[in-house]
Parts: structure tokens; C-alpha cells; sequence
């Protein structure tokens, strides 16, 4: 028997068997299932699995702990997506630890500004800036305007070049960004010119 054929015997039965929980504990996402489901808490022969992976030792503390667990940080934290979501989701804040980290990443940066900080963060500025679509989006919608650093990448995309001066500046884009668009045959740059012509 695998340990999820095991897990879902019991989670058909609606109750624990403790004869199958040694097989249950030898896989991440069946000790997971087994806690959520059919203990509704906390595992403590199933965690040294899930232990060794950060996406379930992420899912374990939202789900069944439903708050910090401080045994998992270490391997969470090795995984800048689940850092993020577990700053998010289960600290609910800032989480120092892993800000360094996830500073690295353009798309992570910005999604720990937007959903974690809420706001402007300086540290995952230089990574956002070195990516067109971060840095697009990093303006709409963590400073709410114009966002000179990353104009320079964001002018190298003539799609969010235009998602930018239509939706962001709502008007022309400076000068340097503009020379490009007005001699690009490009079509995301044909709808720029037609929108600043309006």
C-alpha cells in the first residue's frame, strides 16, 4: 500500500488508523493530507517528512498550523516563492530572514512589495528594474505613477512601453522613450502614437 492509498483509507473512514501511519508518514503530501483531514492538527510523526521539502513545510504551517512554524522556516526559506507566500499568507509582514533573498528576484521582489510591504521597497529595486514587466507593473501598481529606474528596460518592450504611457503616465512618455516608439513599425508602438495623437 502507498502511503496515499494508506491516507485515503482513513480519510475515507473519517478517522485515524495508527496501523498505516508509519506508511502514511513516509511521503510529504500524504502526512500533509493526514493532518488537515483526518487529525485536523498538527503531526508530529509526519513533520520530519515534510521537513525536507519548502513547498509542503509552506502548506503545512497555512494549512494545518495556521501560523509561524518555526521548525519549517529554515527549509522554507530556501525557496524564494514560498518564502514570499509564507511572509504573506502565515507572518502576515515583513519577513527579514529571507529579504535578501528574494531581493535577487524581479518578480518576486515585486510581489513582496505588493503584497507583503504594501508599498515602495528600495532593496528589491535593482532586480525589479532589470525586467520590462516588473517594472511596469512595479509602477502601476506599488508607486502609482511614473517610476524613473525602470524606464530604461521598460522602453526595450514596446508593449509595456505603451501599457505604460497609457495606463501608468497617461500621456507621452519622456523623450527617449518616445524617439523609439515614433520610429517603430512595431504594432503595440502604432497604438502609442495613435493614443498620444488623440
Amino acid at each position: 500500500m502507498t502511503p496515499y492509498q494508506a491516507y485515503t483509507k482513513a480519510h475515507n473512514l473519517g478517522k485515524r488508523i495508527p496501523r498505516l501511519e508509519p506508511t502514511i508518514s513516509k511521503n510529504a503530501e500524504s502526512s500533509l493530507l493526514y493532518a488537515k483531514n483526518v487529525i485536523k492538527g498538527r503531526w508530529a510523526l509526519g513533520e520530519a517528512v515534510i521537513l525536507k521539502n519548502p513547498d509542503w513545510s509552506y502548506e503545512y504551517a497555512y494549512l494545518v498550523i495556521k501560523g509561524r512554524w518555526e521548525e519549517g522556516e529554515a527549509t522554507i526559506c530556501k525557496n524564494t516563492n514560498f518564502s514570499c507566500l509564507y511572509a504573506k499568507n502565515v507572518i502576515r509582514g515583513r519577513w527579514k530572514n529571507v529579504e535578501s533573498m528574494i531581493s535577487k528576484d524581479a518578480k518576486f521582489s515585486l510581489l513582496y512589495a505588493f503584497d507583503v510591504i504594501k508599498g515602495r521597497w528600495e532593496q528589491g529595486e535593482a532586480a525589479i528594474s532589470k525586467d520590462a514587466g516588473a517594472s511596469f507593473e512595479y509602477a502601476k501598481y506599488v508607486i502609482g505613477g511614473r517610476w524613473e529606474l525602470g524606464e530604461a528596460v521598460i522602453s526595450k518592450d514596446f508593449m509595456y512601453s505603451t501599457w505604460y504611457a497609457i495606463t501608468v503616465i497617461k500621456g507621452r512618455l519622456p523623450d527617449f522613450m518616445h524617439n523609439l516608439m515614433e520610429f517603430s513599425d512595431d504594432e503595440s508602438a502604432l497604438v502609442y502614437m495613435n493614443f498620444i495623437s488623440e
